[in-house]
């Protein structure tokens, strides 16, 4: 297609979606999430992920969808509490079904990413104090090296820990999701030892496979002061940004160690922990505090999120200024259940991205088919492909089908904006 018949081009992008395994695998109850989820009050809806999308037991059907879809790059994450359901004891059956499950992947020419820690794992480590614990670094570097040595002639691509600031400030600050507990001391030991296991983890990815680009999935968010005039709003942005972003993106990229967290061990150098940028984006946060907030009149989704699309650019920017590397969005997606807004999502985001002078390289949007979503349950819905929980049964969703042309055609054409981006709108409240 040339180029003339584009609104803008989306070429030099590989685009695809992404997933976690304790949302979308189902079956498994040796894991904190589902220790969590079955004490009452804690889940929205009183689901665990017990049932989730039965992936474990459906990838050929996902995997098939994947590619009658087009998507050029999936990520995944394999679940340390199957792989590792003992201290020490690993279970050579559940690799083998990863690795079948990835050559399925590579098979029908998806390029996968395969994330190590995505908030999930043993109920054992849980119990030695998770990442609280001096111990969580080498714990799971001995994880890291199984599963790589594994699947390594497979994967070239890693995510070694996702949003470790979010896992630290929803579990250890707000109490929110496991361990609930409400500790700034908390939140410093989690921080520093999923900083120090990062670094060990890049390291020791590269040395079984020197090939492979590892980085880790930032939760990056624009924040700004809900009143500029404001100076106790103004001081909160800047303690936001620093904390929830700065610190942890400077010590598992640089490997340099703020104060807070204490000095880095010996065997970790400032230096290059990277060699890519994952950056989660979302939304942006209108700063009063500590807690979230949005700008009033602003569009938002399901949950009350705002949808900021230019923020996206703002925060690959000051990541990208300090940090230089290819940029991965390695999530990007919203709450509609009705799949009024999502393509138009989808396509604002994209255009931001097409329209910048920075060098991203791909686009993974969350989430493929709607899964458990942690605290929320089964409650909302963020995938381009729907799912009835109770038959399972996958219908693709409009905004799966604008995306699909979107890869088909190398950007978006007009036909395919008129169809599925024009007839809808934001809304400014939770619909």
């Amino acid at each position: 297609m040339a180029d003339d018949d584009l609104l803008f081009s989306t070429r030099d992008l590989l685009i695809g979606t992404a997933t976690a395994s304790l949302q979308i695998e189902g079956g498994d109850r040796n894991n904190n999430w589902y220790d969590w989820a079955s004490l009452p009050g804690t889940i929205k809806d009183g689901s665990t992920p017990l049932r989730a999308t039965d992936h474990w037991n459906r990838w050929r059907e996902d995997t098939a969808l994947m590619a009658e879809l087009g998507l050029q790059v999936y990520r995944m994450s394999v679940e340390w509490s199957r792989i590792e359901p003992r201290p020490g004891e690993f279970d050579s059956a559940v690799l083998d079904r990863y690795r079948e499950e990835i050559d399925a992947i590579r098979a029908a020419g998806i390029q996968p990413l395969v994330t190590l820690h995505h908030f999930s794992h043993p109920s054992w480590f849980q119990g030695l104090g998770e990442w609280t614990s001096d111990a969580a670094p080498d714990l799971f570097l001995r994880f890291v090296d199984t599963v790589v040595r594994a699947l390594g002639d497979r994967v070239a691509d890693w995510v070694t820990i996702n949003e470790p600031n979010v896992y630290a400030v929803q579990g250890h600050l707000f109490g929110e999701a496991p361990p609930a507990r409400r500790s700034w001391t908390g939140v410093r030991k989690v921080l520093r030892h999923m900083a120090i296991a990062h670094c060990r983890a890049y390291r020791r990815i590269h040395e079984l496979v020197p090939d492979a680009r590892v980085g880790f999935a930032h939760h990056a968010r624009v924040f700004e002061p809900r009143n500029p005039r404001n100076p106790f709003h103004r001081a909160m942005t800047a303690f936001d940004r620093t904390l929830f972003q700065d610190v942890i993106a400077d010590a598992m990229l640089g490997g340099r160690f703020a104060r807070v967290l204490g000095s880095a061990p010996d065997d970790i150098a400032p230096g290059r922990y990277y060699d890519y940028l994952g950056i989660n984006y979302y939304s942006r946060t209108a700063v009063t505090g500590i807690s979230d907030g949005t700008f009033p009149g602003a569009p938002v989704n399901d949950l009350g999120w705002e949808i900021h699309p230019a923020g996206l650019i703002d925060v690959a920017r000051d990541l990208h200024r300090r940090y230089p590397a290819p940029i991965w969005v390695t999530e990007n997606g919203t709450a509609d259940a009705a799949d009024a807004f999502r393509a138009r999502f989808v396509h604002d985001h994209l255009a931001a991205i097409a329209g910048s002078d920075l060098p991203f390289e791909r686009y993974y949007h969350w989430c493929f088919v709607d899964n458990w979503e942690w605290a929320e349950g089964e409650s909302q819905r963020f995938g381009i492909v729907a799912l009835d929980y109770e038959t399972q049964e996958r219908t693709v969703r409009d905004s799966g089908r604008f995306l699909a042309q979107v890869i088909a055609d190398g950007g978006v054409t007009r036909a395919n904006h008129d169809r599925f981006v024009a007839p809808q709108a934001y809304s400014t409240e939770p619909r």
